[in-house]
C-alpha cells in the first residue's frame, strides 16, 4: 500500500466544490434516497486518447460498428446517444459480495461535448443513489458501450440491483468492445486487456496508473482508514477506461477506406465480414491489408475469403504460395482439399495428406486412403488410353 500511495498524486484538484471529504473530486447531491458523491468532467471535441479524437465517436458508422460486433441490433443505434460505462469493484467476480464503489458514465451533449460522470460510493450502504443514477442513464441510453461489460461490468450491476431490492433497467443494444479488440488485434499479439489496445492501437501510455488488481485494495485502504491518496488513483483510472472506450468507438466505426488501423488489424477486419456474411467486403479489406504489408496473414486471410467465395482458383494460388513459405499442417490440409476437388489432381493431394495436414490419425487415414483409391483410378484411366 505505501508503494501504491506513492505514486498516487497528493494533492487536491483546485476549486472543487466542498464536500464532506474534501481531499476526493467528488460534489454531493442531496437526493431522496441519500447523498450522492459525483464528479462531472467535461470535453471537448479536441480531446485525445494518444493519436484519437474523442469526437469521431459521434460520427462512427454504426453499420461497420455492427457487422463487426456481429450484433446486427447494433445498426439502428444513434451512436450519439451512447452510454459509456465502466465499474471499480470491490472483487474481481460478479458475486453477490462485490460492490460496484466507483461507476464512471459518458455520454454525448449536443452543445458541451462528452460528458463524464462517476458515481462514488462513498462508504457502504450509500448504494442506492449511485444504482438509481445509473438506471436514470441506461433509460435514456441508445446503446451501452463497455470493455468486458457482458462478461462483468453489467452481471456485477445486475446483482447489486437485485440485493437493492431494484429492478435493473431494460438494456438496451450493448457494445462490448471487448470482443471487437479480439478479433481485430488477434494477430498481433499483445492481448485485448484496455491498456494493451490503448497502447499498441491508440497510442496512449498511462503514466502512474493503478493497476486493476490493486484497486479493491485502494478502496478498502480508504474504508479502513479514511486516507483518500490511493483512491485519487481510482479515480484516474476509472476516467481514463471510459475516455479510451469512446476513442475506440471513433478507430473501429471510422471509415475503411484510409482508416488508421494497422495492417494486421485490418486481417482481423476482413475475417470478422467474412463471418458476417459480406464475403465481397472482406475481399476488399483483405487486399487492402496486403497492400500496406499484412505478410502471411493476409495472404492466408485472402485465400480463406476467396474459398468461401468460391473463387476456388484464387484460394489454390494462395493456399500454394502459404505452403512453399511456411510449415503449417492446416494450410496442407486446405491444399489438399483443392487439390482433391478443385484440381482435380489426387496425387498431389496425397502427397500433402502423407506430409501431416494436423487432422485426427482416423481423419487422415481415412482421407489418404480414398486419395490412394483416387490415385490408383487414375493410373488405370491412363493405362487403359493408352
Amino acid at each position: 500500500m505505501d508503494v501504491i500511495l506513492t505514486r498516487t498524486r497528493s494533492e487536491p484538484p483546485r476549486e472543487l466544490p466542498a464536500v464532506d471529504c474534501p481531499e476526493l473530486p467528488f460534489a454531493v447531491e442531496r437526493t431522496e434516497l441519500g447523498p450522492l458523491h459525483v464528479r462531472t468532467l467535461r470535453l471537448s471535441g479536441a480531446h485525445r486518447v494518444g493519436r484519437f479524437p474523442v469526437t469521431s465517436a459521434r460520427t462512427a458508422s454504426n453499420e461497420l460498428l455492427a457487422l463487426l460486433a456481429l450484433d446486427p441490433r447494433l445498426a439502428a443505434c444513434d451512436l450519439s446517444g451512447a452510454l459509456y460505462l465502466d465499474t471499480e469493484t470491490t472483487g474481481l467476480g460478479p458475486g453477490a459480495g462485490t460492490v460496484a464503489f466507483l461507476i464512471g458514465l459518458a455520454f454525448w451533449d449536443a452543445d458541451i461535448g462528452l460528458v463524464c460522470e462517476q458515481l462514488l460510493v462513498r462508504q457502504l450502504g450509500e448504494e442506492a443513489p449511485v444504482l438509481a443514477r445509473v438506471a436514470e442513464r441506461i433509460k435514456q441510453a441508445s446503446m451501452l458501450v463497455t470493455f468486458n461489460g457482458k462478461s462483468f461490468d453489467l452481471p456485477v450491476l445486475r446483482t447489486r440491483f437485485v440485493m437493492g431490492r431494484s429492478a435493473f433497467p431494460d438494456e438496451p443494444p450493448h457494445l462490448d468492445l471487448v470482443h471487437v479488440a479480439r478479433r481485430l488485434h488477434k494477430g498481433r499479439g499483445f492481448g485485448t486487456r484496455l491498456g494493451a489496445v490503448e497502447r499498441e492501437v491508440l497510442g496512449f501510455v498511462r503514466e502512474n496508473d493503478v493497476p486493476s488488481g490493486e484497486v479493491s485494495a485502494c478502496y478498502l485502504h480508504f474504508l479502513r482508514t479514511g486516507d483518500t491518496r490511493a483512491l485519487l488513483g481510482v479515480v484516474d483510472h476509472n476516467l481514463w477506461d471510459v475516455v479510451s472506450m469512446a476513442a475506440i468507438v471513433g478507430l473501429y466505426g471510422e471509415p475503411l477506406e484510409g482508416t488508421q488501423l494497422h495492417a494486421e488489424d485490418l486481417v482481423g477486419v476482413a475475417r470478422t465480414l467474412k463471418r458476417a456474411g459480406y464475403k465481397d467486403r472482406a475481399s476488399d479489406v483483405v487486399d487492402e491489408a496486403l497492400a500496406r504489408g499484412a505478410g502471411s496473414a493476409g495472404v492466408r486471410a485472402r485465400a480463406e475469403i476467396a474459398k468461401a467465395r468460391g473463387d476456388k482458383a484464387r484460394a489454390l494460388a494462395d493456399f500454394e504460395a502459404l505452403a512453399a513459405s511456411v510449415d503449417d499442417p492446416t494450410v496442407r490440409l486446405e491444399l489438399a482439399k483443392l487439390y482433391e476437388h478443385h484440381a482435380k489432381d489426387a496425387a498431389r493431394a496425397l502427397a500433402l495428406v502423407e506430409a501431416g495436414t494436423g487432422e485426427k490419425e482416423d481423419r487422415r487415414a481415412h482421407r489418404a486412403a480414398r486419395l490412394a483409391r483416387k490415385v490408383n483410378g487414375d493410373r488405370e484411366k491412363s493405362g487403359k488410353l493408352w
